[in-house]
């Protein structure tokens, strides 16, 4: 019955450092509106996935974790060093891809990941 996710909502404290964070870090182009629709792509997929609470892939005071495909993780890696946004965790490689994490201005966690 499920089509595919409709979208992703979330409260910060300050919404114009926010909206500047993932233009300027993640280039999501952010509409007047506070949002912007991400289109897939092919070979694209979107995972839905439980932790358990005391699981510690992410910190357990973070409910959520948002994960965003990238097309080449290490220019990514290079883009963030260029513009000083430093890496939460370093890269990791495993049969799932390659990941990298950076921390947003709420202080949220959030994996990068190529397939």
């Amino acid at each position: 019955m499920i089509k595919g996710f409709g979208g992703i909502f979330w409260r910060t404290k300050d919404i114009e450092v926010i909206k500047k964070w993932y233009s300027d870090v993640l280039k999501i182009e952010i509409g007047s509106w506070n949002g912007t629709v991400i289109k897939p792509e092919e070979g694209n997929e979107t995972i839905f996935s439980f932790f358990t609470e005391n699981d510690s892939y992410f910190p357990a005071d973070q409910q959520v974790m948002l994960n965003f495909q990238v097309h080449n993780l290490d220019e990514m890696i290079e883009h963030l060093a260029h513009i000083g946004v430093p890496l939460a965790k370093e890269k990791e490689s495993s049969d799932y891809g390659k990941f990298v994490w950076i921390v947003d201005p709420d202080g949220r966690l959030i994996e990068l990941w190529e397939k």
